[in-house]
């Protein structure tokens, strides 16, 4: 089969199902799985489809973005190894930022030191905060229903009163070329404001936000560490350009 043919048959096979397995795709072209993986490889290139752990699926548009109750129920036992993970960084007479967000969210309930102080725009993260009982400020400024995050100007002002010992965030792509992106561009000067004016930023992301592309640019990859759960990505190309810490549940 012509290597254009095989190109043709997987992207139908996306269109049809949305998502499509390696040894699905090897059956059905009768060819070897090195030749699939190429062609997803190549595909991906052109963005015509992503690749995830064990086949592909079809890129999201770069505006679309999940409400905070729809992100609340993916990926859930990832977020929480990751998020484990995270609160071990945070030491006694730490200031931290702690973005808006699923994945951050999940922070606060590892969260073990008293002598801080943490400065949220989540609307979800006060809540725990204060009944966790730890030292907590939110920003003031307009409220986005859909992530329940606050953004705006005021917001923006609100926050650069501020300077962080660590700065937590939550991300919609990781992209080698584009670094860290979002679909809003309000919640995009948050965050790469609260990247400014912090000594140390860490940037949760599952093994889905890899490879993707959203709207807005927030920062180039050397900006953070990336925390991730993901063992299945090429995590060398992003090394080379950040720390990339890999964690697992023990």
């Amino acid at each position: 089969m012509l290597t254009e043919e095989r190109h043709k048959i997987i992207l139908e096979v996306l269109q049809e199902k949305k998502l499509a397995k390696i040894n699905e795709l090897v059956e059905i072209t009768n060819t070897s799985e090195s030749t699939i993986r190429r062609d997803l490889t190549f595909l991906e290139s052109i963005n015509a489809l992503k690749r995830i752990h064990g086949g592909a699926t079809l890129p999201k548009g770069r505006l679309l973005e999940l409400s905070y109750g729809e992100k609340e129920i993916q990926s859930v036992d990832e977020k929480r190894v990751i998020a484990k993970y995270a609160a071990t960084l945070i030491e006694d007479g730490d200031s931290v930022y702690l973005d808006a967000g699923t994945s951050t969210f999940e922070i606060i309930q590892f969260i073990d030191k008293k002598n801080i102080v943490v400065v949220t725009n989540g609307l979800k993260h006060i809540n725990a905060l204060v009944e966790n009982n730890i030292n907590c400020y939110i920003l003031g400024g307009k409220v986005k229903s859909t992530t329940k995050a606050i953004i705006g100007i005021d917001a923006l002002k609100n926050l650069e009163k501020f300077r962080f010992d660590k700065c937590f965030l939550g991300i919609n792509g990781i992209h080698l070329q584009y670094g860290f992106t979002t679909p809003d561009s309000e919640e995009a000067i948050l965050k790469e404001s609260a990247i400014k004016h912090s000594r140390e930023t860490f940037v949760l992301a599952d093994e889905g936000k890899f490879g993707e592309v959203s709207f807005v640019k927030v920062a180039d990859l050397g900006k953070a560490t990336i925390i991730t759960n993901s063992k299945t990505e090429d995590h060398e190309g992003y090394s080379k350009k950040t720390k990339v810490k890999v964690v697992t549940e023990e």
